[in-house]
């Protein structure tokens, strides 16, 4: 089904999440079945969410590519879009327009160890690997969820990690710098997590998302211990306004984040990542 890529379809909110403070999920349909049909995705890609009269703004899709009527979206209200956004309940309606850029590499990862490393308030993008791995778990190896949050307050999705903890090859670490008493996982970044992670370091590929800083760390830290910097992907972000590399607004050297990832091989950004500017 050909799509304009600059006109937005409308949807319906058929549930909403509270999830914490200013953090909400958005559940949504298609208002129009052939389009809702026909809307394919891959876990890392994103949508356009646009609030009419308003704007739009990029916002991963954290639901599994098989969930035929739901398609779901996990949103911080920063901003003029995301706070309007943020009032809205079920049975109201939005645009949507996409799905945009490159998703992970799970068909090459199938047969390995999936290694997720999530930093702050942007875990969105891995959780669509968590419920794809999950729905199809014998197709990899084992699945370990590392996620870091500044403050245990930050920490979303407190049930779901919980209940991913049980499965069987699954690890879950969890940390936060900023913890009281009564936290029952690791006080540190999500860095000193790879000290309890247990993986295959020669048959594992690594996904990643969160603050930059994070990251370069966490992969220096990667490749000391071993892993193989073809094995390492990240998910990156940057004011992504057209979402098909037409405003420049996202631009990475000669990339354009939403069109040529958002998530990109370590290796083909490795010249250019954690370097001021870009």
């Amino acid at each position: 089904m050909n799509r304009n890529p600059y006109l937005p379809y409308e949807a319906e909110i058929i549930g909403r999440v509270e999830e914490c403070g200013n953090i909400f999920t958005l559940d949504l349909r298609f208002t129009d079945p052939e389009i809702q049909a026909n809307y394919r995705f891959l876990p890392g890609q994103f949508n356009m969410v646009y609030l009419y009269g308003v704007g739009e703004v990029p916002i991963s899709i954290v639901s599994d590519p098989q969930e035929e009527f739901l398609l779901g979206h996990t949103i911080r209200a920063v901003g003029r879009v995301t706070n309007g956004l943020a009032k809205l309940k079920v049975g109201d309606r939005l645009g949507i327009r996409g799905p945009y850029g490159r998703g992970w590499p799970l068909h090459q990862a199938e047969g390995r160890d999936i290694v997720l490393m999530t930093g702050g308030l942007g875990c969105a993008p891995a959780v669509s690997v968590i419920h794809y791995v999950m729905r199809r778990r014998e197709q990899f190896g084992r699945l370990v969820i590392m996620q870091g949050v500044k403050h245990e307050d930050d920490l979303i999705w407190r049930e779901s990690y919980s209940q991913w903890s049980q499965m069987a090859d699954t690890q879950v670490l969890l940390a936060a710098d900023v913890a009281g008493p009564a936290w029952p996982f690791i006080v540190g970044r999500v860095i000193t997590l790879l000290d309890q992670a247990e993986f295959d370091h020669e048959n594992s590929t690594v996904m990643m998302c969160g603050p930059e800083i994070m990251m370069r760390f966490t992969v220096e830290n990667l490749l000391q211990r071993g892993i193989h910097a073809r094995d390492i992907w990240l998910s990156m972000e940057r004011n992504m306004q057209c979402a098909i590399g037409h405003c420049g607004h996202c631009q990475y050297g000669e990339k354009f984040i939403c069109k040529d990832g958002p998530v990109f091989p370590y290796e083909e950004l490795k010249d250019l990542f954690g370097s001021k500017g870009f």
